[in-house]
């Protein structure tokens, strides 16, 4: 049975968890395949919204069952936090529903404390961290001195793990950030009380997922973050730790490539972006202040102001390339109203030249300038619309100008933030 992923296809917060939450409708099996709590999906059922970190965007319709894979990193204190609120609106009465893989990393005290004084220590250099100490938990695996949830189980060996990590990591703290120490003890009644409460969730999470499709099951995996941000191929170094793009779902899900049939790209019908690095259609006008307010464009999981600018056709191409899209569900179009003009990015330009991809270098990548095409706006408000034919001339010529430049159809149209707000074109699952 079909195994499909949903990825963004910009630099993050591209409306993802509206997305999965509706292709959720269909799937039995919902997987989180990497990033951690430095990331948030917003979902709005009915008047109600909900703001998921580590817990899979499927937790909000019945019965489904929600898998947190190897390649995420977990906090599990605020993993609780989570469970707990959402235990307290009615969801995950039924704790079988959700399984965390016992091969993910769990991100320790002395991974938040690395990060917030890293940042603090770069100044005007920052990469823009949300200090919840992801980088360090994803260098730590790379590192093979990472602590897993296959250790947290096992009480001697996460003690004594514990213990010659805590050495080494208390003597950098000290010596190279000068910061404080962190008490072995107090870390390991702490996780001893997480041990307890997590540890019937923990599984073979790669057995069971290649067992669920073998056996009939239709599954799902979302990412976090969107391709621009992914470690390889994003801007690096304004990125996250983690690959962001749809290759991870094998990686980070424990499943084969040939099990997944279909990758559905998540864009705005604009572009955003949250923290340093370029941004090549940025919109430091009203016209961005528009976007930003319109779009109520703030970060879920820090409150940050998002970057606003125009659509790039380039990172676009860029993310249909290195993902393999089937097709896209393009969101937030209902925030272009009112616009006299829409612009988009075809291409770049730096010295005189035109680039068509995605230059590896910062540098080259602040200094690019972008090739713009225009296309006349629209004043209707679009929210009530269902299909395509309700939605005037000018903006199915947009749609279809985006479909042109990426090479790749469009399978989903968001029009506002409800689930009822979305004109499906295509089942993922069907695709």
């Amino acid at each position: 049975m079909p195994a499909v992923v949903g990825v963004g296809v910009q630099w993050g917060d591209e409306g993802k968890g509206k997305v999965v939450d509706i292709l959720a409708e269909h799937a039995d099996i919902v997987v989180r395949y990497q990033g951690g709590n430095n990331a948030g999906h917003t979902l709005v059922v009915g008047d109600e919204k909900t703001v998921l970190h580590q817990v899979p965007s499927g937790v909000l319709h019945d019965g489904k069952i929600c898998v947190i894979g190897n390649g995420v990193v977990v906090d599990p204190a605020a993993l609780l936090e989570e469970i707990d609120a959402l235990r307290g609106r009615g969801y995950l009465e039924d704790e079988s529903l959700l399984k965390i893989s016992d091969r993910a990393h769990l991100i320790m005290p002395y991974h938040r404390a690395i990060d917030q004084a890293r940042e603090r220590l770069r100044g005007e250099g920052r990469i823009g961290t949300t200090g919840r100490g992801i980088g360090p938990t994803y260098e730590d695996k790379m590192a093979r001195i990472g602590l897993r949830f296959a250790d947290l189980l096992e009480e001697a060996t996460f003690a004594e793990a514990l213990r010659r990590v805590l050495e080494e990591k208390n003597a950098y703290l000290r010596t190279m950030l000068g910061e404080q120490a962190l008490d072995y003890v107090r870390i390991s009644d702490q996780y001893a009380r997480l041990r307890e409460r997590l540890a019937p969730h923990v599984i073979d999470a790669g057995v069971f997922l290649d067992r669920s499709l073998a056996a009939g099951r239709r599954v799902l995996f979302e990412g976090a973050q969107g391709t621009m941000l992914d470690v390889d191929h994003g801007t690096y170094p304004y990125v996250t730790s983690s690959n962001t793009t749809a290759a991870a779902a094998c990686t980070g899900g424990g499943i084969a490539p040939n099990r997944i049939s279909c990758v559905v790209g998540i864009t705005k019908a604009y572009t955003t972006r949250v923290g340093s690095g370029p941004f090549p259609t940025e919109l430091l006008d009203a016209v961005g202040e528009k976007l930003q307010r319109d779009g109520e464009e703030f970060g879920a999981t820090t409150g940050r102001p998002r970057r606003c600018g125009w659509f790039d056709a380039v990172v676009a191409r860029h993310a249909v390339r290195l993902n393999g899209l089937t097709g896209l569900a393009v969101t937030k179009l209902d925030v272009l109203t009112g616009m006299k003009t829409v612009r988009v990015c075809v291409a770049y330009e730096l010295d005189g030249k035109r680039v068509e991809e995605v230059p590896a270098s910062i540098a080259a990548f602040n200094a690019v300038r972008p090739v713009y095409e225009d296309f006349p706006g629209w004043e209707e408000p679009l929210s009530r619309a269902r299909s395509l034919d309700d939605l005037p001339q000018t903006v199915r010529r947009y749609l279809t100008a985006i479909e042109e430049l990426t090479g790749t159809p469009i399978f989903m149209v968001s029009v506002g933030a409800r689930r009822q707000d979305t004109i499906i074109l295509q089942n993922a699952f069907n695709a």
